[in-house]
This record gives C-alpha cells, sequence and structure tokens, in this order.
C-alpha cells in the first residue's frame, strides 16, 4: 500500500501562525533599523565604545598608568624625540598616553553605567508594579519615598552617600542606582494603572488569578515597553553622572582612568594643552550620543502609532 508523503512524515511541518508573527516582527525591526542611519551610527559607535572597553589590554597601544615624564603634554598625532613612542591623542601632565587611557576609561565608565541602569532599573519597575496595582497605603508609601529623593538634590545625595561609605566605584553604583529608580517606578505605576482597567485583566481577577499571576504574566509584559525605552536614556544618564561626580572627586579615584576623572585632572592645562580635556569630553560626547541614537530608533519602533500594517 502507498502511502502519501504527509502519513510517512517526509513533508516539513508547516509554520505556525505565532513563528510567522515572529519572523515578521524581527523582519519590520530590521528594515526599520537599516531606514534609520542616525540609529546605525550610534549601534556602531556604541559597539566600537563597548568592543574596546572589553579587550582594553589588548586594544591599547600603552600601559594606562604609565608616566613617562620626559613625554609631559606631548600634542596629538606626535612622535616623541626622546621616547620614539608616537602618542596619537597625547599625553597628559603626566606624561600618560590619553588613548589607552580613554580605551580603559571606557571600560569604568560603561561598566558604572551598565551596572547602574541593571540595579535601578528592575527595582523601579518592580515599585511600579506594586505601587499601580497594590493598595493605596502601598501606594501612596511608594510615591512618597519617590517625592523625598526628588526632593533632595543629586549631588547633595550623593556627597552624603560618599561622605557615609567613602569614595569607590562599588558605592558609585550604589548612588547612581538609588538616583535611577525613581523614573522608572512613575512610568510603570502610570501604565498598570491604566491597564488594570482593561478587560484582560478584569478578567483575570473575575476567574480567580492570584495577583502574583496578574501583576507578572498580565501586567508586567504590557507595561515594560517605556521602561525598555527608558533604559537606553537612563544608560546615557548614568554615563554623564558618573563623569560629572568623577569630575567633583565623588567617583572613580586616581589611577584608575576615568573619563570625569581625565577631565579633573586636565582643567588646569585647558589653555596650554587643549587635548588633554577635550579627548574624554569627546569620549563622553560620542558615548551619550550614540544611546540617545538608539533610544530613539527604539522609542519609535516600539510605540504602537509608528507601527506599519
Amino acid at each position: 500500500m502507498m502511502t502519501t508523503g504527509a502519513s510517512a512524515g517526509t513533508s516539513p511541518p508547516l509554520p505556525t501562525l505565532q513563528n510567522r508573527e515572529r519572523a515578521g516582527v524581527w523582519q519590520r525591526t530590521l528594515r526599520s533599523l537599516l531606514a534609520n542611519r542616525v540609529a546605525i551610527v550610534g549601534i556602531v559607535i556604541l559597539l566600537i565604545m563597548v568592543i574596546a572597553a572589553v579587550f582594553a589590554p589588548v586594544v591599547a597601544p600603552y600601559d594606562p598608568d604609565w608616566q613617562e615624564r620626559g613625554d609631559r603634554l606631548v600634542g596629538p598625532l606626535t612622535r616623541s624625540a626622546k621616547t620614539g613612542n608616537f602618542y596619537l591623542l597625547g599625553t597628559d601632565p603626566l606624561g600618560r598616553d590619553i588613548l589607552s587611557r580613554l580605551i580603559f576609561g571606557a571600560r569604568t565608565s560603561l561598566m558604572i553605567g551598565f551596572l547602574s541602569v541593571a540595579v535601578s532599573a528592575p527595582v523601579g519597575v518592580l515599585l511600579g508594579l506594586l505601587s499601580g496595582y497594590g493598595r493605596k497605603w502601598l501606594d501612596d508609601t511608594i510615591m512618597r519615598v519617590a517625592d523625598i529623593q526628588l526632593a533632595f538634590p543629586f549631588i547633595l545625595l550623593a556627597m552624603v552617600i560618599v561622605s557615609v561609605l567613602g569614595p569607590s566605584i562599588r558605592n558609585l553604583i550604589l548612588v547612581l542606582a538609588v538616583s535611577g529608580w525613581v523614573i522608572y517606578a512613575r512610568v510603570v505605576r502610570g501604565q498598570v494603572m491604566r491597564l488594570r482597567q482593561m478587560e484582560f485583566v478584569q478578567s483575570a481577577e473575575a476567574v480567580g488569578c492570584t495577583w502574583p499571576r496578574i501583576l507578572f504574566r498580565h501586567l508586567m509584559p504590557n507595561a515594560l515597553t517605556p521602561a525598555i525605552v527608558l533604559v537606553t536614556f537612563g544608560l546615557a544618564s548614568m554615563i554623564l553622572l558618573e563623569s560629572s561626580l568623577s569630575f567633583l572627586g565623588l567617583g572613580v579615584q586616581p589611577p584608575t582612568p576615568s573619563w570625569g576623572a581625565m577631565l579633573n585632572e586636565a582643567r588646569n592645562y585647558i589653555a596650554q594643552a587643549w587635548w588633554v580635556s577635550v579627548m574624554p569630553g569627546v569620549a563622553i560626547m560620542l558615548t551619550v550620543l550614540s544611546v540617545n541614537f538608539l533610544g530613539d530608533w527604539l522609542r519609535d519602533i516600539l510605540d504602537p502609532r509608528e507601527q506599519v500594517n
């Protein structure tokens, strides 16, 4: 007896509707990215920064902490007549290669920025979910704590924490994480308060779903879209805040390379050697700009009003 290809199991299975929808989403996302040249530029710059930070010991031409006193304040694109070293971006007042310190500084600044967002975003999202769906007393408590924190100037809060705990990278991440959770909590709370009135949430409550299931299964996936966009802008903000605190001496301490600390060390040499302050400033600007470009694209692609049917 002859068997058909379907009964013999020789024909490939038809793609499910879910797989086709997933493939369509990826195709639309790729088309949107290729059509957005600004986003591509941002991703390329950010990838270069991340790769340089990860492979800093291999990429950096010199030891970032090595002081060559005979090569103090050597200009960019200059080969030292004393040591024969070629300095692409010049040297600082202690004779250290600026390019090498920028590369290792990228490791410090990006690590602090990513870890700060990785701590503040989940905490803020969780508190926003609890505030938006919980009882009124819980909502009032979380929002009043947020209001009190917003009433404190960030620099004053950072000075208090650093004065108590001491300046270090760990404490700097703690300061940035404490300052960053509020925006996530407020945005997610607003989304949850809007979503809890919709039929799918009320149906889940009617069939007896527990509040953790409603919170994490129904509300959180639908409230995360603005939080994802905020993460990108939050990363840019954390990099700027880390640079500001390091510039003030409250963040990364010497001799660890940091873009903000490099600006602090260069403030007395702006007129004498412009490259000492301009190079770390350009690195901060390019990194923050690339993250903002990526955030703008994510905001457009995740906004339902921008979706093309």
